[in-house]
């Protein structure tokens, strides 16, 4: 079990599961778990990215590493960084919680860790090594992350849309990328969550709040609209009439868009325990294969290297293009879906048609104690719920990887059923927890 690494790095609230000695000490064990001779390190908007920034630099510093200092730039940038220049990279951000959390990601060659390189760093980060320092490395300045992102992007041979787009930054990571991307690529658009302060990241805008963009939208009678997450490496979209478009139907209309022109490896996408069963009835009547991994982007990324798949992802909005990135990324994607809809002159509606997505549903229930899940009555109860649905429907509970939460997930074909066995299993839950 990882002690200080979750599903998607290391987070935490600052000052207690995340200190700057903490950072310091993830800095210098690159050196040695990764064999890192050159780090790259980028952060999102919080009051506490910098100082974290600068413990982690001078550790790496410390045993003679060189770090280029990218400053505010989104997740996907620093992983393309570190494929393209195969070197590590480092993220500060604690993605869509909260400004009092963050975290660290590490990438190693463009790709988050192993397993075994994450117990590698805790095992450095609780022995207190100590070292005879003989050289110390050295700073740059990183704009050449800005320029090879510009580079990736104009890759893609994308063309000027005549949609009016609003976009929500979430006074995140990408407020600036996503700006320079998008007003390349649209002849009119509104930016929201453009104005961080340090302690505004994801506070009533972006992918967890998307009453902003539904709003921007609704106001501005906008065709569509795109919400971005802290770190940018999320992206859900608005229609105009207002429907939401998560990861799950996003990944449908690019897998198809891919699969008409022979450019779906091996006509499979990889989907996530989380995904819709609606969606993937979907695809199998595409004629497309569904390959399920765990929660987490990660998990995901594995199995599309394995095989060489083209696209997989989350249906929060997580979604990875391996042809051109190793990691979710929302203003990638956001583009792609701006070429999609010009080639094929077709709306969001008309591209999703013929998906009966399913009654699902997510409860999040606040709690340090994650060992409630052990207790005997909650795997009887998730048990006996399972029985009751047998292929007919979903029942995920997990542990949040990211956050104090147990999040209790169910899907069936109808709603009454849905909304019985929910609360049959979220008081079961509250129940315990309450006792404890």
């Amino acid at each position: 079990m990882a002690k200080y690494f979750g599903t998607d790095g290391i987070r935490g609230r600052v000052g207690i599961e995340l200190s700057n000695s903490l950072a310091f000490k993830v800095g210098q064990s690159l050196k040695s778990v990764l064999n890192t001779n050159k780090l790259v390190i980028g952060m999102d908007t919080r009051e506490s990215s910098s100082e974290l920034m600068y413990s982690l630099s001078s550790g790496a510093q410390s045993l003679g590493i060189d770090v280029m200092i990218a400053g505010i730039v989104s997740t996907p940038m620093i992983s393309h960084y570190s494929k393209q220049k195969k070197i590590s990279g480092v993220m500060i951000t604690a993605s869509h919680n909260p400004f009092t959390d963050n975290g660290i990601k590490v990438f190693n060659n463009g790709n988050k860790l192993s397993e075994k390189e994450e117990l590698a760093i805790e095992e450095f980060i609780d022995n207190n090594y100590k070292f005879n320092v003989a050289k110390i490395g050295k700073t740059f300045s990183g704009e050449e992350v800005f320029d090879l992102y510009a580079d990736l992007i104009e890759s893609i041979d994308l063309v000027e849309s005549d949609l009016r787009i609003g976009f929500d930054s979430a006074n995140g990571a990408n407020y600036l990328v996503s700006l320079g991307v998008l007003r390349e690529l649209c002849k009119d658009y509104i930016q929201i969550g453009n104005v961080p302060d340090g302690k505004n990241i994801n506070e009533g805008v972006g992918s967890t709040h998307l009453e902003s963009i539904i709003k921007l939208v609704k106001d501005n009678n906008l065709d569509l609209g795109f919400s971005f997450d802290g770190d940018g490496d999320r992206i859900l979209v608005i229609d105009k009439d207002l429907k939401v478009i998560d990861g799950d139907l996003l990944i449908y209309i690019i897998a198809v868009y891919l699969k008409d022109r022979d450019l779906l490896n091996k006509d499979t996408v990889v989907l996530t325990s989380m995904s819709n069963l609606g969606i993937i009835k979907a695809f199998e009547r595409k004629g497309i294969k569904v390959v399920l991994t765990d929660v987490g982007d990660k998990y995901v990324l594995e199995e599309l290297n394995k095989n060489e798949y083209s696209i997989g992802g989350e249906n929060s909005g997580h979604i990875i293009l391996r042809d051109f990135i190793n990691t979710g990324d929302g203003v990638l994607v956001g583009a792609y879906l701006l070429k999609i809809l010009d080639e094929t002159q077709k709306s969001l509606k008309e591209l999703t048609s013929d998906i009966k997505m399913w009654p699902q549903k997510m409860v999040n229930i606040r709690t340090f104690n994650k060992e409630i899940l052990n207790d005997k009555r909650v795997i009887e109860i998730i048990k006996e719920v399972k029985k009751i649905f047998g292929q007919d429907g979903k029942v995920l509970v997990r542990a949040s990887g990211t956050e104090p939460l147990v999040r209790v997930t169910l899907s069936c074909e109808t709603e009454s059923d849905l909304d019985k066995y929910m609360d049959l299993i979220v008081s079961t839950i509250n129940l315990i927890k309450e006792e404890v």
